[in-house]
């Protein structure tokens, strides 16, 4: 009995140091990547609010250590300077660290200013084109992702 008060009190006591050693902090080092641009590579942000699959959700210094799918949508990053970044992604990941650092791996992302409200609004068009002549299961699967970050798309440039 007392080994296993003496193990949970070793338990208690690493979990508290691992506590301690977080810290509190303002700021948080954050990196957001592409395939196609690297946006961020361990700056000092103070908020990023993603899009989620369970929601959208903000993260800020300190967050529980989290791994999250992310939806079509907008990443908005709020920067030290007081300026907000928004870029728009179609998929992909984000990691919260224990230390606060933040990554965001995207699939595909495009700063929201360099989005054509137009060229938008044909992607869209042609998924729905593509949904209602989709033979199969695949070709409806595909259609309704394309779909999906169409809608997104649109909605981001509104």
């Amino acid at each position: 009995m007392a080994a296993i008060r003496s193990m949970s009190r070793l338990l208690t006591l690493r979990n508290l140091s691992t506590t301690l050693k977080r810290g509190y902090a303002d700021e948080m080092s954050f990196t957001f990547a592409s395939g196609n641009q690297v946006f961020y590579d361990g700056k000092s942000v103070k908020q990023v609010d993603v899009p989620s699959f369970s929601g959208s959700f903000g993260i800020l210094p300190q967050h529980v250590p989290t791994l999250a799918v992310l939806k079509p949508g907008v990443v908005s990053v709020y920067e030290n300077e007081g300026n907000v970044k928004k870029i728009f992604v179609s998929s992909g990941t984000v990691t919260i660290n224990e230390d606060s650092s933040v990554q965001i791996i995207a699939e595909e992302a495009h700063p929201v200013e360099n989005i054509d409200l137009s060229a938008a609004r044909e992607i869209l068009s042609k998924a729905q084109s593509q949904l209602s002549s989709a033979g199969n299961d695949q070709d409806k699967a595909e259609a309704e992702i394309a779909i999906e970050v169409g809608e997104a798309l649109v909605k981001a440039v509104e």
